[in-house]
């Protein structure tokens, strides 16, 4: 996941220049769309509500690659970038869950859509914390801590991404929902080493085959979006306790030479 506030030396002034104001822009859009998936959720329109969070997703990918891309990174930036991460990918799926499924759990269903909302600013706040630290073992070796803030809002629609692919109001309901509400937040704020997109290296016997794989990929989301979602969440969720074995290997070798 790139992100603005990763590439930010210390001491970079706090001041916008024009160069700046590109990808704060766009930081600012995906927030627009975050809260614009809400105003969907409220008309009941939930393709829409869940396409707009996703596409706050693609814009939080490109922010941070336009902020290196002019020289643009900025403590602006920063703090922009986890306030528009927290609404979009906090609050508004939180909302939207709420309002397509968990109104209807007797009692506790706030209590769960606020789970979600305040698990993602609580790992926010953590990576702000961590940011200027010099000891960060996950990220030193690769990996980031916990699933991010945008995947942890996809992985929290897959109820719904299964109701929209069979029609099958049994992952509506609350009992379904709220279980795997708890559980994507919790992978937020683990402390669970997870594999990062910048850190993966690809052979180059296989770069060709991994293009036309992107190729196709793009070609399911626009046939059949919901049902090629579902296979990859499916397929980040079987990669997590690979990204956990991966880590405990790198740390042991770490070990291992530090005793030397």
């Amino acid at each position: 996941m790139s992100r603005q506030r990763r590439a930010i030396p210390r001491g970079l002034r706090r001041g916008i220049t024009l160069r700046m104001v590109a990808p704060n822009a766009v930081t600012a859009m995906a927030l627009c769309f975050g809260l614009t998936g809400v105003r969907y959720g409220i008309s009941g329109e939930w393709e829409r509500a869940v396409l707009s969070i996703l596409f706050a997703g693609v814009l939080d990918g490109l922010d941070g690659r336009i902020a290196r891309l002019l020289r643009g990174e900025s403590r602006f930036g920063a703090e922009l970038d986890s306030l528009s991460d927290s609404i979009a990918f906090g609050v508004a799926p939180a909302l939207i869950l709420y309002l397509w499924s968990l109104h209807a759990m007797p009692k506790f269903g706030w209590i769960f859509a606020l789970t979600h909302a305040l698990s993602c600013a609580l790992r926010l706040a953590r990576f702000n914390a961590n940011i200027d630290a010099d000891e960060q073992p996950h990220k030193s070796a690769g990996f980031l801590t916990g699933v991010p803030a945008p995947a942890g809002a996809g992985l929290a629609f897959v109820p719904l991404y299964l109701w929209l692919v069979t029609g099958a109001d049994i992952f509506r309901e609350w009992y379904v929902v709220a279980p795997w509400t708890a559980f994507t937040a919790f992978l937020m704020i683990s402390n669970i080493a997870t594999y990062s997109w910048s850190a993966l290296r690809l052979r180059k016997r296989i770069r060709l085959e991994a293009i036309a794989v992107a190729g196709l990929l793009a070609a399911l989301l626009v046939t059949d979006p919901w049902l090629t979602l579902l296979i990859l969440c499916a397929a980040y969720v079987a990669l997590i306790p690979f990204g956990v074995l991966s880590y405990a290997r790198v740390r042991k070798q770490r070990d291992a030479a530090a005793s030397i």
